[in-house]
C-alpha cells in the first residue's frame, strides 16, 4: 500500500473543511491522517472532566472499605482501564479504521459481529446513562432555582440534549474535536469551582475513620471503577487515533489517551472520597439523581453555570459514544452512510431516555446489572484484542479487513471460542447485586460455589471477579493460541 509522506500531507484535506464527516468505516486516507498522539487528549479529557465523577465515591464506599483502599483502588481502577483503552489505540494508528472493524483481524470479517454486537449494545447504554443523567440533573437545578422542575422542564431538557448529542455526532470526527477541546476549558473550570465551593464541608477525621474492609470488597470496587470508566470506553478505544499520522509513536499514543481519559476521573473520585466521606448524607440522592445530588450543596447564584457545564460534559460523553456506536453499526453490515447511522442510534438514545425519565421506577440498578453483564464478553474481547496488538509486527492489511478470502478470513473460531469460553467462566464468577430490580439477571454466578468462593451468598460474590477473569482469560489464550494465527498472517504476500 502506497503511503503519502506526512510532511507533504495537507493541514486540512477537502473532508476536514466540512461540517459533516463524510468518513464511515472505510479507511482514512493518508492526506487525511495529520493528528498527533497529544490530539487525543482532548476528546477523552472532555468526555471525563464531569462532576458525575465525583458520585462513584458513594459506590466506592458502598463495599464497606476504608479511605485509603478506597485511594488505592481509585487510582490503579481508573488508571489501569484508561491504559488498556491507550493500547488498544494503537490499532487505529496501525490500520487506519475503527476500532470494531480492526479487531476483524482477530476474529475475522464476519466473525468480528459476535464483539460487534455486544459492543454496540454497551455503547447505546451508556451513551444512554449520560443522556438520563443530564436530563435528571437539569430537572433538579431547576427545582433548587424555584423554576418549576417537574414533566415541562424535563421535556425540553430531554428535547435540548438529544438534539446537542445527536447533531454533533452526526457531524462527526472533526467537528467533536473541534468541541471537545473548547468544553474541557469550559467544563475544567466549572469542575474547579465546585470543588474550591465545597472544600469547606470535607472533615479528615471523618473520612479517615472508616473502617478498612476485606480483600473481596477492595476487587469489588476496582472492578467497579474499571467497568465504570476505561473499560467502557475501551471498544472504542480506536475510533479516535485512525487519524493518526502513520509515523507517530505507538507509546506517544498509550500515553495522550491514558493520560486524557484518566487524569479527570482520577482526581474528581479522589476528591468524591473526601467530600462523601464527608457528607454520608449525600449517598442515598447519588443512588438516582448523581449529578443533581451533588448540586444541592452549592450557593444558588452557582447552580446556573454548574447545570451548564455538568450537562456539557455528559453530551460529550455522550457524543462519543453515540459517534462510535455508530461506526459499531456499520461494521456489523448495515449499509448505510456514516451519518445516518448515527442518527439512528441517536433516536434510540432518545426514546431510551424518555422511557427511563417519565415511565420507568428506577434505571441506576438495572443499568448496573446490564453493565456488569455486558461487561464481561467485552473485557474477554478487550483481552484478545490488547493480545493481538502486541503480537501484531506490521501495520495491518486495510483491504483484508474487508474481504472475507482474506488473510483475515470469515470466521476466526479460535478467537470466537476464546470469547465464549471467557464469557461462560466470567458470567459465573459475577452476581445480579440488584436482584429485585433486575430479575432477568439472576442467572450469573453459578461457577462461585463449585470453585469453593461462598456461593452467590458469600462475600466473593460482590467482587465480581469474573470482569478480570475474562479479561484475563482473552488476553492470555490469544497470546497462545493467536500467536502463531498472527505469524501466518503477516507471512502472507502483501496487497
Amino acid at each position: 500500500m502506497s503511503q503519502t509522506s506526512p510532511a507533504a500531507a495537507p493541514r486540512l484535506s477537502e473532508t476536514e473543511r466540512r461540517l459533516v464527516e463524510t468518513n464511515g468505516i472505510e479507511i482514512i486516507a493518508e492526506a487525511e491522517r495529520t493528528a498527533s498522539p497529544h490530539d487525543l487528549f482532548w476528546p477523552w479529557f472532555a468526555a471525563n472532566i464531569s462532576v458525575f465523577g465525583i458520585s462513584y465515591a458513594s459506590y466506592v464506599f458502598g463495599f464497606g472499605i476504608s479511605f485509603a483502599q478506597a485511594v488505592l483502588v481509585t487510582v490503579l481502577g481508573v488508571v489501569a482501564s484508561f491504559l488498556a483503552c491507550g493500547i488498544i489505540a494503537i490499532a487505529g494508528k496501525r490500520g487506519s479504521a475503527p476500532t470494531m472493524v480492526l479487531s476483524r483481524a482477530a476474529f475475522g470479517v464476519n466473525g468480528q459481529k459476535v464483539p460487534g454486537v455486544f459492543s454496540w449494545l454497551i455503547s447505546m447504554g451508556w451513551e444512554t446513562f449520560l443522556a438520563i443523567m443530564a436530563v435528571l440533573a437539569t430537572a433538579t437545578v431547576f427545582t433548587q432555582l424555584g423554576w418549576g422542575g417537574g414533566t415541562l422542564t424535563s421535556v425540553l431538557a430531554c428535547a435540548v440534549i438529544a438534539a446537542l448529542i445527536v447533531g454533533a455526532s452526526v457531524a462527526g470526527y472533526h467537528t467533536i474535536m473541534r468541541m471537545q477541546s473548547v468544553l474541557t476549558w469550559l467544563t475544567g473550570a466549572a469542575t474547579t469551582a465546585y470543588i474550591l465551593m465545597t472544600w469547606d464541608r470535607i472533615d479528615l477525621a471523618a473520612v479517615t475513620s472508616r473502617e478498612a474492609g476485606p480483600t473481596e470488597a477492595v476487587i469489588g470496587a476496582l472492578v467497579l471503577l474499571m467497568t465504570g470508566f476505561g473499560l467502557g470506553w475501551i471498544n472504542i478505544a480506536a475510533d479516535w487515533s485512525r487519524y493518526q499520522r502513520r509515523d507517530a509513536s505507538g507509546g506517544a499514543i498509550v500515553l495522550w489517551n491514558t493520560l486524557g481519559g484518566a487524569l479527570a476521573p482520577t482526581l474528581l473520585v479522589l476528591y468524591g472520597l473526601l467530600l462523601i466521606g464527608s457528607q454520608p448524607e449525600l449517598e442515598e440522592g447519588i443512588v438516582n439523581d448523581p449529578i443533581g445530588t451533588l448540586a444541592t450543596i452549592l450557593p444558588i447564584w452557582f447552580l446556573v453555570p454548574f447545570l451548564l457545564a455538568a450537562v456539557l460534559a455528559l453530551v460529550s460523553g455522550a457524543v462519543l459514544g453515540i459517534y462510535s456506536s455508530g461506526l459499531t453499526l456499520l461494521s456489523l453490515g448495515i449499509d448505510i452512510p456514516r451519518p445516518a447511522a448515527a442518527l439512528i442510534d441517536g433516536t434510540i438514545l432518545t426514546l431510551g431516555t424518555i422511557w427511563v425519565v417519565f415511565f420507568a421506577q428506577s434505571f441506576l440498578a438495572p443499568f448496573q446489572s446490564f453493565l456488569i453483564t455486558l461487561g464481561v464478553p467485552i473485557a474477554a474481547w478487550a483481552g484478545i484484542l490488547m493480545a493481538d496488538v502486541a503480537l501484531r509486527r506490521r501495520d495491518y492489511d486495510e483491504q483484508a479487513l474487508f474481504d472475507p478470502r482474506g488473510r483475515y478470513g470469515d470466521w476466526n473460531w479460535t478467537a470466537v471460542g476464546i470469547m465464549g469460553v471467557a464469557a461462560v467462566v466470567g458470567w459465573g464468577l459475577v452476581i445480579n447485586t440488584f436482584a429485585e430490580a433486575a430479575a432477568w439477571n439472576n442467572w450469573q454466578g453459578y461457577l462461585l460455589g463449585p470453585l469453593g468462593l461462598g456461593g452467590k451468598e458469600g462475600t466473593w460474590a460482590w467482587a465480581n471477579l469474573g470482569v478480570l477473569v475474562a479479561l484475563a482469560i482473552g488476553f492470555v489464550g490469544w497470546l497462545v493460541l493467536g500467536r502463531r494465527i498472527v505469524r501466518r498472517q503477516e507471512l502472507e504476500e502483501q496487497v
